[in-house]
C-alpha cells in the first residue's frame, strides 16, 4: 500500500454545498465521505483508504479512529494524534477516545482519565464496555455487556438482554439484544442484528419499516435520520419515507453527520 493510500486525504473535511448533509461512513475498507441534500443519498467518496474502527463529529472538527492512531479533521485538513489503534473516538468538550481498555482525553497531548475493560463505544460523558456502563472517570454505573450508549436526554443502554433508559436505576424498554442506540435528546432509535426501533413523542418504542434488508450498526440525527447498515447500505429520513443507496462498502462500523 502507498503512503497516499495509508493516509486521510488532506482536504478540505467540511465543504459542501450549504443546503447539503455531509456523513461520515467508518468502514473496514475506508473512511467515506456521503453527501444527501434532503433525502436524497448523493455523491460519495473516499476520504480515507484503509481500516476506520470508528468516527465523531462535534459539528466542526472530525475524529476518526483506525489501528494506527486517532485522527482530527477540520477545514485545514486532517492531522495525527498519536493516540495509536482507536476502538471508540466521541467529542465531550474536548476529543475522547479508548483503545478497548485505555480512555484518555486530548488537548494537545493526551492525558488517560480511566482504566475500563472491554470498552466498545463513548458517547459525551458515558462509556459502553462489557462490564457495563462507566462514566469516563470509570465510575461503574450499572449494566453488564453493554454494546453501545447514548447520553443525550435520557441515556440509553443496548446490551445483550435488552434495550435500557436511566431512570431511578436502569429501567428495561425492550427485551433483545441490541448493538446500537443513539439520541440527539428529542430523537432516539435503537437497533438489533433485526430490527430498528424509534421512540414517539410519547415516549413508545416502535418497530420501523426499513426499504433494505441488513443489520443497522449505527444511527444518526441531523435534518433528518441517517442509518447505516453493516454491509454499507447508507439510509435517510427527513420525513418522507426512507431513501437508501449501497456505498459497497463492507465491515461498517460507525456514522457521523455534520
Amino acid at each position: 500500500m502507498s503512503d497516499e493510500d495509508s493516509s486521510l486525504t488532506e482536504k478540505r473535511v467540511f465543504a459542501g454545498g450549504d443546503e447539503a448533509t455531509t456523513a461520515f461512513v467508518a468502514s473496514e475498507f475506508g473512511l467515506a465521505r456521503v453527501a444527501v441534500s434532503d433525502d436524497i443519498v448523493g455523491e460519495f467518496s473516499l476520504e480515507h483508504r484503509g481500516e476506520t474502527t470508528a468516527v465523531a463529529s462535534d459539528g466542526r472538527r472530525l475524529a476518526v479512529g483506525t489501528p494506527d492512531d486517532v485522527f482530527v479533521g477540520d477545514d485545514d485538513g486532517f492531522y495525527g494524534t498519536d493516540f495509536g489503534a482507536a476502538v471508540a473516538v466521541d467529542y465531550h468538550d474536548s476529543l475522547v477516545a479508548s483503545d478497548g481498555e485505555r480512555v484518555a482525553r486530548y488537548d494537545g497531548a493526551w492525558e488517560t482519565v480511566a482504566e475500563i475493560d472491554g470498552v466498545r463505544a463513548i458517547d459525551g460523558d458515558m462509556v459502553a464496555a462489557t462490564s457495563g456502563v462507566h462514566r469516563l472517570d470509570g465510575t461503574h454505573v450499572g449494566l453488564e455487556a453493554v454494546r453501545d450508549v447514548s447520553s443525550a436526554g435520557t441515556p440509553l443502554a443496548g446490551t445483550a438482554e435488552g434495550l435500557y433508559y436511566l431512570a431511578n436505576g436502569w429501567m428495561r424498554s425492550i427485551d433483545g439484544s441490541f448493538t446500537c442506540v443513539s439520541s440527539d435528546g428529542d430523537r432516539a432509535h435503537a437497533a438489533t442484528r433485526e430490527t430498528l426501533y424509534a421512540r414517539s413523542s410519547g415516549g413508545t418504542w416502535t418497530a420501523v419499516a426499513l426499504p433494505v434488508d441488513g443489520s443497522i450498526v449505527d444511527i444518526a440525527c441531523g435534518d433528518g435520520v441517517y442509518a447505516v447498515t453493516a454491509d454499507g447500505v447508507f439510509l435517510a429520513n427527513v420525513g418522507d419515507g426512507w431513501r437508501h443507496r449501497s456505498l459497497g462498502l463492507s465491515g461498517v462500523s460507525g456514522i457521523a453527520v455534520v
